[in-house]
């Protein structure tokens, strides 16, 4: 029944629907480490495939590896549009302008089985959620749509947040302020991507 009810809610709030090359993103209603230094209140973006999944670097959940038919718990997978993060929030719509959709979803497909970047980091082969987007959408030409922007681990006042001091640290590591990257706030508010509604995750 909980499946039943999650499925109609996506379908009512979906607007004029989904189409493949979508971007959904994730909003909390609460801030969190990655909303606190970069805009919005978004911390995750996945690829819709069709109707009912998507791809996206995710890292826990379980989706469907194509490559091995494998359950895999992180990393970029395929995933039931069902079986999206449950955290209290909901997702919103964004539609990439002047995107090759069949190009930049292929794109993605040759990620599937790569890990999941947990450090953020540039010029490695594990990838987080907004750098798929980033290496796969492409126009028809075969043009990248989204240039990295410098990586943001600071709030409002310019100062780099304590949690990804410690974070960093936990890894002998600098925080890499400033490197190329991207992030999925940033994403949403790029002048080729329009939001076109809202996909409701609450099931209450």
């Amino acid at each position: 029944m909980i499946a039943i009810a999650l499925l109609l809610i996506l379908t009512l709030t979906s607007c004029s629907g989904l189409k493949p090359g979508d971007l959904l993103f994730h909003v909390v209603e609460k801030g969190n480490a990655i909303t606190d230094v970069t805009p919005g209140m978004i911390d995750h973006v996945a690829i819709v495939l069709s109707k009912d999944s998507v791809i996206e670097a995710a890292p826990v959940g379980k989706g469907i590896s194509e490559k091995t038919t494998d359950t895999v718990m992180a990393g970029v997978r395929i995933t039931p549009l069902n079986a999206l993060r449950q955290e209290e929030g909901y997702y919103i719509i964004g539609r990439v302008r002047r995107a090759d959709a069949t190009r930049s979803i292929a794109n993605a497909r040759t990620f599937l089985g790569h890990s999941y970047d947990h450090l953020y980091l540039p010029d490695n082969e594990a990838i987080y959620c907004s750098e798929l987007v980033q290496f796969s959408f492409v126009d028809a030409q075969g043009n990248r749509l989204f240039d990295p922007i410098p990586m943001s681990f600071h709030d409002e006042t310019g100062r780099i947040t304590t949690y990804w001091k410690m974070f960093y640290e936990k890894y002998d590591m600098e925080v890499p302020e400033g490197h190329p990257g991207t992030n999925p706030g940033e994403l949403s508010c790029r002048e080729n991507v329009r939001i076109v509604g809202r996909l409701q995750k609450n099931t209450k």
